[in-house]
């Protein structure tokens, strides 16, 4: 396998990739070759515009983790972070006071925003950010695309007694960082997703690929909405690679995030096998060929195979990268083991 393309979330995806490319390093993955190519997909529809800055936070999470710039214990921003400017906006009483930018983490902003605001398209944007974070790292090895150059966001409508209708509409960050996913979600929307169209190289990395991997992201507001952006499911349908999914649910909850409140929304199961299912196999008008369970849920296998779906139950969590690399190594074995068949 020469060319592997993954389509990322945030912190799960991000994770991930850093044991994908520790495993091709190392040379612990069967099947791969040492100067294979990863392609990460990257959801852009947690974007917003804050403070008049154009904020990627999936885009910047893969970017710093892989560049070895990503603060490790929050999983998000930058390593040795101070936060000068967000008090004294918060000073003034400039909002939202709930979303903060760190002192570091703005100038990425700020040189995102200037390229935008001289006509430079997202994709070109993220191309030149990843020459300083990306390139002294990886070389050519790694390359991130974001799922479209068009302006796409998620929001979340949650119940509102104050509300004429009973319940509003908020941005998802502001579901997920002000109120905590802890107000229960009545409905996903994602705005601009049916007009936007693949950034550029979006599609050709999926139907060239030799193998393509859903890592442990959010499925909904992450792998889902890149699923979203028209011709990129079609491309998964269409594509010769085996495609790989990996259970973001463990013993019946998400890990880290909030799967399980947006699972709800859609009606779908909140287990491994209920995520599987709702990518569906590619043999019955679903995208994948086959989908890695945690150990714990080794029971759901069976269900999911039914299904469709090759299935096998491995080790799930991302504790350290040696642990993470035996997760992608388990999943190019199941794919190469639906190349053979």
């Amino acid at each position: 396998m020469q060319n592997i393309t993954v389509l990322s979330g945030g912190m799960g995806g991000a994770r991930f990739l850093q044991g994908l490319l520790h495993g091709i390093t190392r040379g612990l993955l069967p099947g791969v070759a040492p100067d294979a190519v990863v392609t990460v997909v990257a959801n852009t529809a947690d974007d917003l515009w804050i403070h008049g800055l154009k904020v990627c936070p999936d885009l910047d999470t893969v970017m710093y983790t892989l560049g070895d710039g990503i603060d490790l214990e929050r999983g998000w921003g930058r390593r040795e972070e101070t936060w000068s400017v967000k008090d004294e906006l918060a000073t003034y009483g400039v909002e939202p006071t709930w979303f903060g930018l760190g002192d570091r983490d703005i100038a990425t902003h700020l040189v995102r925003t200037q390229m935008l605001d001289a006509g430079y398209p997202l994709s070109q944007v993220t191309e030149a950010l990843c020459r300083r974070w990306l390139t002294p790292v990886h070389g050519d090895a790694v390359r991130l695309l974001p799922m479209s150059d068009d302006r796409v966001e998620t929001h979340v409508a949650i119940a509102d007694a104050a509300a004429p209708s009973g319940r509003r509409v908020v941005h998802f960050q502001e579901y997920w960082v002000r109120l905590r996913a802890e107000v229960p979600a009545e409905a996903v929307v994602v705005v601009g997703l049916d007009e936007a169209t693949p950034g550029p190289g979006v599609i050709d990395a999926i139907t060239d690929a030799d193998l393509v991997v859903l890592p442990p992201s959010n499925p909904v507001v992450s792998v889902g909405t890149i699923l979203g952006v028209p011709r990129v499911r079609e491309a998964l349908v269409a594509t010769q690679a085996p495609v790989v999914g990996l259970s973001p649910i463990v013993g019946g909850s998400h890990v880290r995030g909030m799967a399980n409140q947006l699972l709800s929304s859609l009606g779908v199961e909140v287990s491994a096998a209920g995520v599987g299912l709702h990518y569906g196999a590619r043999a019955n008008g679903g995208v994948l060929d086959a989908w890695l369970v945690d150990q714990v849920d080794a029971a759901e296998v069976e269900r999911v195979a039914a299904a469709g779906l090759a299935c096998r139950a491995v080790p799930l969590m991302m504790t350290d990268v040696d642990a993470t690399a035996a997760m992608a190594a388990a999943a190019v074995d199941l794919a190469r083991e639906q190349t053979r068949g």
